[in-house]
Order: C-alpha cells, then structure tokens, then sequence
C-alpha cells in the first residue's frame, strides 16, 4: 500500500501528460505516448509503403507489433525509473538507456506505418504497468532498477533472438532491412541487460525471484501483444 500511494503521484502525472499519436490512413487511430518521445517520433514514412505482396503478412504482423508494444513498455519502465531515481548517481545511466530506447520505438512507429500493422490494444495498459514496474523497482533502490532492467532486457534479447530465427527460416533477403534493425536493437538491450549487471542488479534484494517474477510477466506481455 505504502509502494502505491508513493507511485499514483508519478503516474498521475506521467498519463496525464501523454498526447496522441496519428497518422493519416497509416495507423488508425490514436495511442497515447509519453511526451518524453510522443512528440520526437518521425511520421516521414506515412507516404512511403512497403511492397506487401510477397511478404508473410501475419507472420511480420505479430513481430512488429509485439516489438512495437515492447520498445513503447520499455520506454515506460525508464521513464518510472527515472521518475524516482533521474537525479541519482545512476540517473546518466537510466538515461542514456531510455535513449537507445526512444530510437527504438521511433523505428517501430515508422515500420508499423510502412507494413500497415495495427498496434496492440493493450498500449493503454503496457503504459500504466510500464511505468508503475519501473519506478516499483526503482523505489527498491539503484540494485531494485538495474535488476528489473537485466530481467526486462533478458527477455527481450531472447525474444528479438526468436524472431531472428523465423526470419531467417522465411526469407532473408526478402526480410533484410526488417532483420537488420532487429539485429541492432537485440545487440543494444544486450548491452543495457550488462550494464545492469555491471551496477550490482544481482545484489538486488530477492534478485531471483524478482527476475522470475518480471520476465514472466514479460513472457505474457509478449503472448497478448503478439494477438491483441
């Protein structure tokens, strides 16, 4: 109880700020964004589309959109932990992660627009439990946020690494570009999951089971996004 009522300030704030995101006929719709990336994400590619008739459709579906989903949590996480630990000694470090992040969801707004896919209904939510995870963890301490971050990035990292494999079984050069940033951004959430261990995320209290606890959540994060 204490936990929540330290968090309904930061989140009261945090929802109240976001804007839309809309795009003409590309995506239908309005999703809101935290204002830290809504109004830094490029729409350039709303003329441009890809050529979707030679591609798996439902296949680059559901990996653009469960990616999309993930990097839209992801920002979220940071932008909690940041709320509570952004003028810490680790606060650089939060931040430049949140960067890498913010680059990330930019790219999957372009490609989503680009390959015409919707994205999960569930943003509302992954914006709420984004960022209330980030900053719950944060409120354990830097070790409480570098731990979530090496569980988060793990799972990600895996998932970006399954996602590669089913590329590559479909048709890598028709997938190149699509295989390329995926490529990059699972190298870029390897490199944050070893920061986090670099910051002592295993001397967290409960790092196992506060590891387990979040990449199950993940686990069904990913199985809803990649359907809804």
């Amino acid at each position: 109880m204490e936990v929540a009522a330290a968090l309904a300030p930061a989140v009261r704030r945090s929802l109240g700020q976001c804007r839309p995101l809309s795009c003409g006929a590309g995506l239908r719709g309005r999703w809101p964004l935290p204002p830290a990336f809504a109004g830094g994400v490029s729409l350039r590619l709303c003329s441009t589309r890809v050529a979707l008739e030679d591609i798996n459709k439902p296949v680059i579906d559901r990996i653009i959109r469960v990616d999309h989903a993930g990097e839209y949590g992801a920002n979220r996480i940071y932008a909690g932990q940041m709320a509570v630990l952004g003028r810490s000694s680790v606060g650089p470090i939060i931040q430049q992660m949140w960067n890498q992040e913010k680059d990330h969801l930019k790219k999957f707004n372009e490609l989503m627009v680009a390959y015409r896919v919707r994205p999960t209904v569930l943003l509302p939510f992954w914006n709420v439990a984004g960022f209330v995870l980030g900053a719950g963890s944060a409120l354990l301490g830097k070790k409480g946020a570098m731990a979530c971050t090496v569980a988060v990035e793990e799972s990600i990292s895996d998932h970006y690494n399954s996602q590669i494999r089913t590329l590559m079984e479909e048709d890598p050069d028709k997938y190149k570009e699509l295989l390329q940033v995926i490529k990059q951004f699972r190298d870029d959430e390897r490199e944050h999951h070893d920061i986090g261990l670099e910051h002592d995320a295993e001397a967290a209290p409960a790092y196992s089971v506060l590891k387990t606890a979040i990449q199950l959540g993940c686990k069904a994060a990913i199985f809803l996004s990649e359907r809804i």
